[in-house]
This record gives C-alpha cells, sequence and structure tokens, in this order.
C-alpha cells in the first residue's frame, strides 16, 4: 500500500524520483522520502505529503536513487519512521512496500549484535540484514538476505558505490521500466509512462540487478529471461488534463470508457473457461465487491445461472459449491485480498477467471484467464470508472451468455452516461453537505449501487454514510432517521417501482428528508421527494448506470463544497496490497 520508485540512468536522479513518487502518491501520503547514491549515501524524508515539498533536493548530486511515498503499517506517520531506512554506518539504503511478519525476532537478533535502530518500522531490520552480508556485492547479499524475510515485500536497494539498484518481490507489486540508457523500477506502471512504454513485470521470487543499460534477473537463484511488454497508456492519461481533481476527470471519462471496454471486449474470443457452467463465485474488495453484487443479478436474470458474491477477505473461510467458475476481480490486479482467494480457487481444483484493468498483474499470471477493463490509469483513490469499467465486462458476459439478452442496451450507455453528467445535483449538494449521517437505499440491482453511493460519500466527504436494502431500513436504521439524516433513495422503473415507493412513504413520514434519484416523468415520485433527481431513461441497464454516474457526481460536488482532499482522503490507499 506504499508506493516505491527507482532510478539509474544518466541524468540527476533527485528530481526523477521526486516526480515518480508523486505520480505513486495515491498508493500512501503519510510520509516519503529518498536516497541517492555517489560517492556517499544522500538522504531525504519527511513526514506529510510530497506536494509540501522538499528543499533543496534538486540540489543532490547524483544519477541512482530509490524514493518511497508511506501509508503507516508499523509506526506512525513521522520523519524517523519515513522510508528509506539505513544500516548502522549509512552506506546501504532501502524502501519497501509490504510487511515484514518476522521483523520483531530479527530485530531483537541485530540488536544483541550491536545494531542500532532508529524508527518503529518493520523495513528497518532490512538494510542491517543486508550491511551484516555486504562486502561489495550487493546481489549476494540481497540473496542471502531475502530467505530470512518472511512476509511480503518489494524491496529496492542501493549502496554507497553500487552502480546498481538491487530489487526483490514477493507477494507485492514490482514493475521495470525499460528506457533508453535509463532503467527504473516502481510499484506500478504510472510513475514509468513518462519514461518508457516497455516495461518487464516481475513474478514472485525475482530478484533483479538494474543499472542504466542493462537489467539482470533471478529466480530462486537462477538467472531467468521475463517477458517485455507494451504498456499503451498515454502519459496525458496520468495528468490532470485542467480538471480540478482527478476524480473529476475520471468521472466524466466513464462513457468513452464503458464503450471502449465492450468494443474491446467484443473483438477478442470469449474465455473457453465460460463454457458449460453451471455457478459461478466471485471474490472481490470494495467498489469491485459491489459490481460483483450487480453482476449476480444480472447473470440470474438474464442467464439463469446461480451466482454467489464473496468478500476476497472473507473466502478462507469458505469454499464455492464443486465445479463453479471462480471470477477474481482487481482493478490493479494486486489486491492482496482478492488475489489469495484466487490462489486457494486454484488449489480447490476450480476453474479461474480475472476481470482486471492491469496487463501483467499478478492476478492475470494465476488466473485461467483474464478479462480485461479498458479504464486507463485511474488515479483518485475513490474508485469511478473503473465501476463502471467492471459493469461494462459484466454486462458484455451477461451478453454473450445469455446470447444477446443486453445487445440493444450496451450500444447506448454512452448516451446514458453522457446525459447523466449534465444534470444540475446542486439541492442535493445543499441538503448533503449539512448531514451528520446519511442512508442510501434500493432494492434489487440498486441495492448494490446503494452501496457504492454510500461508500463513494463516506470515503471523500468524510459523512458517514451507510448503504442499505430498503425493506431493510425498518428492521433497525428507522431508529436512526432525523431531519439531519438524509435519505438517498434509488426508485428504479418497473415491477420494482410500488413497494420502493411505499417505503419512501414510510421514510418521509419520520421528518427525514429524501432525496430520490427516479425517472423525470414520474410526478408522485417528485412530490414525495425533498429533491427529485431525474435519471435518464432508456432501458434496465440504461437506468442502472446512469444513476451511478450520479451518485459519484453527488459526492464528489458534496466533498468539494466541504473542502475535503478529493483525490486523497485521509487514512486511505488506492492500491491493498496487504491482507
Amino acid at each position: 500500500m506504499c508506493g516505491i520508485f527507482g532510478y539509474c540512468g544518466q541524468q540527476r536522479a533527485a528530481p526523477i524520483l521526486i516526480e515518480g513518487l508523486k505520480r505513486l502518491e495515491y498508493r500512501g501520503y503519510d510520509s516519503f522520502g529518498i536516497a541517492v547514491a555517489d560517492r556517499t549515501i544522500t538522504v531525504k524524508k519527511k513526514e506529510g505529503r510530497i506536494s509540501q515539498g522538499m528543499p533543496n533536493a534538486s540540489r543532490i548530486k547524483g544519477v541512482i536513487g530509490i524514493g518511497h511515498t508511506r501509508w503507516a503499517t508499523h509506526g506512525v506517520p513521522s520523519d524517523e519512521n519515513a522510508h528509506p531506512h539505513c544500516d548502522c554506518h549509512g552506506e546501504i539504503a532501502v524502501v519497501h512496500n509490504g510487511i515484514i511478519e518476522n521483523y520483531a525476532s530479527l530485530k531483537r537478533e541485530l540488536e544483541e549484535r550491536g545494531h542500532r535502530f532508529s524508527s518503529d518500522t518493520d523495513t528497518e531490520v532490512i538494510p542491517h540484514l543486508i550491511e551484516e552480508q555486504y562486502s561489495g556485492d550487493l546481489v549476494s547479499a540481497m540473496a542471502a538476505v531475502l530467505p530470512r524475510l518472511e512476509g511480503s515485500y518489494a524491496i529496492l536497494a542501493i549502496a554507497k558505490g553500487c552502480r546498481e539498484i538491487v530489487a526483490a518481490r514477493k507477494k507485492s507489486p514490482l514493475v521495470l521500466g525499460l528506457g533508453d540508457r535509463a532503467n527504473l523500477a516502481a510499484s506500478d506502471v504510472t510513475p514509468l509512462l513518462e519514461h518508457t512504454e516497455r516495461m518487464i513485470f516481475l513474478e514472485d521470487g525475482d530478484m533483479t540487478a538494474i543499472s542504466d543499460r542493462d537489467i539482470r534477473i533471478w529466480h530462486d537463484g537462477t538467472p531467468v529471461e521475463r517477458h517485455i511488454q507494451k504498456i499503451d497508456w498515454s502519459v496525458a492519461e496520468v495528468r490532470k488534463g485542467g480538471f480540478p481533481h482527478y476524480m473529476l476527470k475520471e468521472i466524466y471519462e466513464q462513457p468513452d470508457v464503458f464503450s471502449s471496454t465492450i468494443r474491446a471486449l467484443r473483438e477478442d474470443e470469449m474465455p473457453g473457461i465460460l463454457d458449460g457452467i453451471h455457478g459461478i463465485t466471485v471474490v472481490a474488495c470494495g467498489t469491485s465487491y459491489h459490481a460483483a453484487l450487480l453482476f449476480r443479478y444480472l447473470v440470474e436474470s438474464h442467464c439463469g445461472i446461480p451466482a454467489r458474491v464473496e468478500l476476497a477477505s472473507e473466502f478462507r473461510y469458505t469454499s464455492p459449491p464443486p465445479g463453479d467458475l471462480v471470477i477474481g476481480v482487481s482493478q490493479s490486479g494486486e489486491t492482496a485480498d482478492t488475489i489469495a482467494a484466487m490462489q486457494k480457487a486454484g488449489m480447490l481444483g476450480h476453474p479461474t477467471l480475472a476481470v482486471t484493468n492491469v496487463l501483467g498483474s499478478t492476478i492475470t499470471r494465476i488466473a485461467d484467464s483474464t478479462l480485461f477493463m479498458r479504464a486507463g490509469p485511474e488515479i483518485s483513490v475513490a474508485a469511478t470508472k473503473s465501476f463502471i469499467a467492471e459493469l461494462a465486462v459484466f454486462s458484455h458476459l451477461v451478453d454473450r451468455m445469455s446470447g444477446g439478452a443486453l445487445g440493444a442496451e450496451l450500444g447506448r450507455v454512452h448516451l446514458a452516461l453522457s446525459e447523466a453528467l449534465l444534470i444540475d445535483l446542486s439541492p442535493a449538494v445543499d441538503l448533503c453537505r449539512q448531514a451528520e449521517s446519511m442512508f442510501f437505499v434500493g432494492r434489487g440491482p440498486y441495492f448494490p449501487l446503494a452501496l457504492e453511493g454510500a461508500l463513494k460519500m463516506k470515503e471523500i466527504t468524510y459523512i458517514h454514510a451507510e448503504g442499505y436494502a430498503a425493506g431493510e431500513i425498518k428492521h433497525g436504521p428507522f431508529a436512526l432517521l432525523s431531519p439531519k439524516t438524509p435519505v438517498v433513495a434509488l426508485c428504479p422503473p418497473g415491477e420494482g417501482y410500488p413497494v420502493m415507493f411505499s417505503n419512501i412513504r414510510e421514510m418521509k413520514a419520520r421528518g427525514t428528508p429524501m432525496i430520490v434519484f427516479g425517472v423525470s416523468k414520474n410526478q408522485e415520485l417528485q412530490e414525495v421527494s425533498d429533491v427529485f433527481i431525474p435519471v435518464p431513461e432508456g432501458g434496465p441497464l440504461f437506468h442502472i448506470l446512469g444513476t451511478a454516474a450520479l451518485m459519484q457526481v453527488l459526492a464528489y460536488r458534496t466533498a468539494a463544497v466541504l473542502g475535503r482532499d478529493i483525490d486523497q482522503p485521509r487514512n486511505l490507499a488506492k492500491s491493498v496490497t496487504v491482507e
């Protein structure tokens, strides 16, 4: 959940490291730091965000360096706990993403042998262990240390006088970038795009030595070659492009994201793994879990195939029915709980299918087949366009498996999303900004949308919000309804409407303000609403996706009025790579 970045080339490393860390800040922003190797190791680090600046970083000499942006797991955010960490003599520096589970026992051993520690982090044991093995060959020293580390890690290490970065990964992502007389390493592709489109995704157990001219890779001590992949994301996609926040930019990219994902999937062969399946289990976390819940409604209603959806973090305590296809959903392809769930499913003999946004990511290597969304890089911590891209993948799956049940609607979703983004939400924002707490309610496929709407609201506004099935609101939450707890009600057209309308009237009778999403021509719904939000019409999927986009905008506009840090909300990180 931290971000690491390394550069070895011909230019001064420090400014390049700072810019790279800015591209990784969505992975963690409690503190940051860099280390540059020249005749000595120069380390600069501090608590706070990269945007606050690092004085005199541009003056640091040296063309080899490593950097880190932190999301705290061991030790509070502070200058001392910020990475990089060094050995006793300041001649070896390390940055690390992951968790060293046996760090306490390693630290005791090292202290008994006279090593001095200056932080509360698990990472600091690594440079001290390397120090004991180092005699001028950093590759050999790292190789000797790795077997002692239990847990997960992506490590970058440099040493005084050494012309290479030595790196290793285990259960934590690490990508190499192959540039022109410069090579790089990072937690993901985003900071590498400024320098190259040629990348290598390291595998678990890989160790590598990175110089300005070449890259050497070993797996369990044996030299190996890894496939070089061309990443077709553009540099423009990782810039704001005139928008005040990445989140708003990514919301407005959604019509094109949905269309491009559907178009790409139609051009590809459907995985044979889908043939003859009798049941589906989906594992996911967060927003991806909500997309999976919506998929369950679609696949059961249109395909007649039973589907289960499990939180990936809870999957270890259960098992899917025999023969189920297990689908793992992860935007980054590196979500630790989802990867663990997919590995378990594979060990149990289930066919596995990955849905992800990142070519070459870990989940693509452990799944039997993969379907890619075409969302492009998503920088804001709050997921928006990846949610829509996941729904595009799922809609395509349902359409193919059902023989074309959604085909007509899929071509009109671009219009639904575009029209939704034109609707004025100012009256709803005025209600939300004053709320002490909020509820989002829906029925059927609108229940997962309610969960997602509540998640977006709490993530970026810090207003407590809960999503509920509308029929459950009477079983406890009614006690919390008041004039200061607005309810966002998602009212579908069709057969679910009468009972949902009844639920809205019941909540309205308790004096709670009602923000209602519904079809534009429904007069009785408008009359019972404090704020009515007309959702574009055009079919069930049209209405569902339009509602999803509108709830994202509602959360964004409310957070903006409240002055929140929208792209980097407190305590959250984009890519959750630890369990």
